[in-house]
């Protein structure tokens, strides 16, 4: 008898081995038809995968689990690359995976696909939807494999294959007169697949390399009702409206240029002042704090990134190294090498610590062309990081205030939802040590101690292997956005490693010599990815305290321009960022203007206003004020930005 564990711990026993799908039907008509995959003992599996012992099932459907909707997606990559080789039979074929939101699939073709070549894609992928074809998987020897592939002249497929290690049992799925290579998992047949919509096209080097040829890719989406597909395209359209790239071009905040570079975009006026807002911002909270803020070069000796361990494990991820006469120099990628020499400066007593170090420090990682993003993901980023020198008996404290501050920055000063928050406890992948440093007893000890605060402070986490830091655990913030992406911007990580490499030390309470443990926190991470995220959550609308320009001055003719000069001179000597619109054009032009660049206040000038010395205040949420006094305007605003009032 074979013992399966349901999800929700009951126990159904079979006689003898059984595929998933079949244990579906048994469980439930209902459930069978939805399946997609099954995850068995924590495994994604196919529906035809045989249980013939004992394990943990859970059968997944489309709209239980992300897993369930990969599966979905990755038949109908299937299906669209069928339908490409039906049209078009010179067709390549590279890869073609399901991803968190839909498919792609590369291609190999003569010219770049139209919108008119995607419609007739979709109509045939229809066709095969309504063919139900029956979805086989079948096993071949990697020699073997090798040669089936290249009897159908699939080159792409031979170099995957020929990676593979020797003796290795290849996969592949059949429907109808198509056949890929493909490890799944997949639905039992093409009719499975109810609704679909091929969304863009783009070009992509084969396996993400600039060297490697320029294939074509095209990505879609499919659901089991056409009214999700609807609701797809709108929260792609109002993705769109949300993208920081053109928020921040309409709103003139920054630019990139080729001259300078992927990777490095450059901050117009209005970005600037922004990101000078925001560094104040986190420098003066933390500064109430008792950080002490430093400056350090963006340059250093290798040697202190192979002291730190940094050369041996994150080399890929920085610049290349340049000869200077005898030193051998590199960007910096993180500052937190530079940190353990300022600590190591002078010897401290164990009542100085903990001693906190900040820095708004600018750090550069090499990404490759294809996945540098507008200010999401840079080569040069300004990082808001600090290292705090605890002794060990002040680790649980510390975590707790830097978790606090996270939890003030985001949910209470600028009122991010709860809700969009998860805490992540990032643990090594002990089945891949050698990315990490080799200290079995630092590791289980930073892991177990992470885990204890989390549980003391009463915060609910999920725990994540292989996304720690190669020197310790850390805790991640993880953030769902406005576009529905998980981000990690705030995080906290336990470092026992980095003193001990770099013989940290302090005078304890006995009068001997201790190790401190670091903790690296990051509370804004980066000001360019958190700018990103900000403008992306609130589409720009910022807050007024925030806002780059917080009023517009305009004059209703030339006839009150020496007012409106007046009244702007007026409020910059008060402090509030103000930008005087003085054009030859009509006030309702001016209005709607201010209205798309999401000015807060608007002050209208017109004869009657200069007659009662007065402005005319119209706001971007509430529309026309009214007249006011210019002291009563600037008290109405400078309480909305002292009270980080949105």
């Amino acid at each position: 008898m074979i013992k399966l564990t349901l999800k929700d711990g009951s126990i159904k026993e079979i006689e003898s081995p059984k595929s998933v799908i079949d244990v579906a039907k048994e469980i439930s008509e209902g459930l069978a038809r939805m399946a997609t995959c099954a995850i068995v003992d924590g495994k994604v599996v196919d529906l035809r995968y045989v249980l013939d012992k004992d394990c943990n099932l859970e059968i997944h459907t489309f709209e239980s689990s992300l897993e369930g909707k990969k599966a979905y997606w990755h038949t109908t990559s299937h299906i669209m690359a069928q339908a490409i080789k039906r049209i078009n039979p010179n067709a390549k074929l590279a890869i073609g995976p399901s991803i968190d939101e839909g498919f792609y699939y590369d291609f190999d073709v003569e010219k770049n696909f139209t919108d008119e070549d995607k419609a007739k894609i979709e109509a045939e992928m229809k066709k095969i939807i309504k063919e139900d074809l029956p979805i086989e998987k079948f096993t071949l020897p990697r020699e073997e494999a090798i040669k089936f592939m290249e009897e159908k002249d699939e080159p792409y497929k031979v170099e995957l294959i020929k990676d593979l290690p020797e003796g290795e049992e290849i996969s592949f799925y059949k429907q109808g007169e198509f056949t890929d290579l493909c490890a799944g998992p997949h639905l039992m047949s093409t009719g499975k697949v109810k609704a679909v919509k091929l969304l863009n096209s783009s070009g992509a080097y084969w396996r993400g390399n600039e060297k490697n040829k320029m294939l074509q890719r095209i990505y879609g989406i499919a659901f089991p009702k056409a009214s999700q597909v609807e609701e797809h395209l709108a929260k792609l359209e109002e993705a769109k409206e949300r993208d920081h790239r053109k928020i921040g071009k309409d709103l003139e905040l920054f630019m990139t240029h080729k001259l300078v570079g992927s990777g490095l975009p450059m901050y117009l006026p209005k970005g600037a002042t922004i990101r000078r807002i925001l560094e104040r911002y986190i420098q003066d909270k933390e500064l109430a704090l008792g950080y002490n803020h430093v400056y350090t070069p963006s340059l250093a000796n290798v040697a202190l990134y192979k002291t730190s361990g940094h050369w041996d494990h994150y080399k890929e991820d920085m610049f290349p190294m340049m000869k200077m006469g005898e030193e051998e120099i590199v960007l910096r990628p993180m500052n937190c090498p530079h940190h353990m020499l300022i600590y190591k400066n002078k010897m401290h007593s164990y009542r100085e610590l903990p001693i906190k170090i900040g820095e708004l420090a600018h750090d550069f990682r090499y990404e490759d062309s294809g996945s540098v993003c507008g200010l999401e993901r840079v080569r040069q980023m300004c990082q808001n990081d600090a290292h705090l020198f605890v002794r060990p008996d002040q680790i649980k404290e510390e975590v707790g205030k830097v978790l606090r501050l996270i939890k003030e920055v985001y949910q209470e000063d600028f009122g991010f939802s709860a809700s969009a928050f998860s805490y992540r406890l990032s643990l090594r992948d002990k089945n891949n040590k050698e990315k990490y440093i080799d200290n079995d007893e630092m590791w289980e000890t930073a892991e177990s101690q992470l885990r204890e605060i989390l549980k003391e402070l009463n915060i609910d986490f999920y725990e994540a292997e292989g996304e720690a830091a190669f020197y310790g655990p850390k805790i991640d913030i993880q953030i769902k956005t406005a576009l529905n992406h998980d981000v990690t911007i705030p995080t906290c990580q336990l470092d026992f490693a980095l003193p001990e490499r770099f013989e940290l030390e302090y005078v304890g309470e006995d009068g001997e010599k201790h190790r401190p443990v670091v903790i690296h926190r990051a509370i804004l991470g980066s000001s360019d990815r958190f700018i990103s995220f900000l403008l992306e959550e609130t589409k720009g609308i910022l807050p007024v305290w925030l806002s780059p320009v917080q009023v517009q001055v305009m004059p209703i003719t030339d006839k009150q321009r020496e007012y409106a000069v007046k009244i702007a001179e007026d409020l910059r000597k008060s402090e509030i960022r103000v930008e005087l619109d003085d054009r030859q054009e009509k006030i309702g032009y001016k209005i709607r203007e201010a209205q798309l660049n999401k000015v807060p206040y608007m002050l209208i000038l017109g004869d009657k206003e200069i007659e009662n010395n007065q402005v005319g205040v119209r706001s971007r949420t509430d529309g026309d004020i009214g007249a006011m006094g210019m002291e009563e305007f600037k008290n109405k605003i400078k309480k909305e930005i002292e009270s980080f009032s949105k």
